[in-house]
């Protein structure tokens, strides 16, 4: 079974996930269901939601729980979207405007704090602690991971460690909270949820390298941002670290004077828009004169063997083979 069959597998429960998604938008104030029809319809692959209902199969749980936690996990995550939009000021989201370029920023951070609570009053509805836990430490390590990210903006001397640090709390706990909560709701023992929840803690770290990866091979049209925008909003992503790391003194230099000179996006011209497109020729140039982005694709193919082995303590069966085949389609996506 290949990515696209599996998504299709599951295109009826993920179905009945849209609807716990939109239900924990409603509300008397209308303009957070607005918000929350712009940004489902924004579209998206569900992959959270999805990893939880794999996780449930795997562990033989089909009850509507499932439906519940997955609406859940799409609901917080997509909070963490509203709020990083507009710490980022990005204009548009997967071709379109972002929310709060539409409603503005005050509505839209208080629409995402709407989302934290009443996904957490859903999720306590469920009665059940342990989830209750996985859900509230991916929320906090997700918080975590952003403020982390804010002090290293523009830092050229951020470490490898401290980038896979920023992502495994930003992307990846969210994901490792999907894939232990369907093992809790599926009543497994303590090894295999903490194998479901290293699972999808090292695929969620995979699938942000690639999207880093994405952001120099990608073009507007494909993702809807520009061409290398981590690198001028001062986001030092881990192919960038990998060519700081082997480029000469003089190149380095130039490297660091690029980073300092990242400018705000929202007030473009003529001249920083021409500054911006020779800045980056540069970087994709150094990154083929060092192999940058295989070296980059070959620490993430390390990662996904590390989230295949996770799932060695299951027996063989199509669940654990979807799944496998899920850490492998974080790295041949094209979007």
């Amino acid at each position: 079974m290949n990515a696209e069959q599996i998504f299709r597998h599951y295109e009826k429960d993920l179905k009945i996930v849209e609807g716990e998604i939109a239900r924990i938008f409603s509300s008397d104030v209308v303009v957070i269901p607005a918000i929350g029809r712009h940004l489902i319809g924004s579209g998206g692959k569900r992959l959270r939601p999805l990893y939880l209902l794999m996780s449930s199969a795997l562990s033989g749980y089909n009850g509507d729980g499932r439906y519940v936690f997955a609406g859940v996990i799409e609901a917080i995550h997509a909070a963490s979207l509203l709020h990083d939009d507009v710490v980022d000021g990005a204009g548009v989201r997967r071709g379109k405007p972002t929310s709060h370029s539409i409603w503005g920023n005050q509505v839209v951070i208080l629409v995402g704090d709407y989302l934290y609570a009443n996904s957490l009053r859903m999720a306590v509805s469920q009665q059940n602690l342990r989830t209750m836990e996985a859900i509230s430490y991916a929320a906090a390590k997700m918080s975590e991971g952003e403020i982390l990210q804010l002090q290293k903006i523009a830092d050229p001397e951020i470490t490898e460690e401290d980038y896979l640090r920023i992502i495994a709390s930003k992307t990846g706990a969210l994901i490792s909270a999907s894939c232990s909560i369907g093992a809790i709701l599926g009543g497994l023992s303590d090894e295999k949820i903490n194998a479901m929840a290293n699972y999808g803690l090292k695929s969620g770290i995979v699938f942000q390298i690639y999207d880093d990866i994405l952001d120099f091979k990608a073009d507007e049209e494909n993702l809807g941002k520009k061409l290398g925008r981590d690198l001028h909003e001062g986001k030092i992503t881990l192919p960038l670290i990998y060519l700081l790391q082997s480029a000469n003194a003089q190149e380095k230099e130039e490297l660091t004077a690029i980073i300092d000179s990242t400018s705000d996006e929202d007030t473009p011209d003529e001249e920083n828009d021409a500054q911006i497109e020779r800045d980056l020729k540069k970087v994709l140039t150094l990154f083929k004169k060092y192999d940058v982005i295989e070296k980059t694709m070959d620490k993430a193919k390390d990662i996904v063997a590390q989230a295949k082995a996770q799932l060695s303590v299951f027996d063989d069966c199509p669940e654990k083979d979807a799944l496998a085949t899920m850490a492998e389609y974080a790295l041949i996506r094209n979007k």
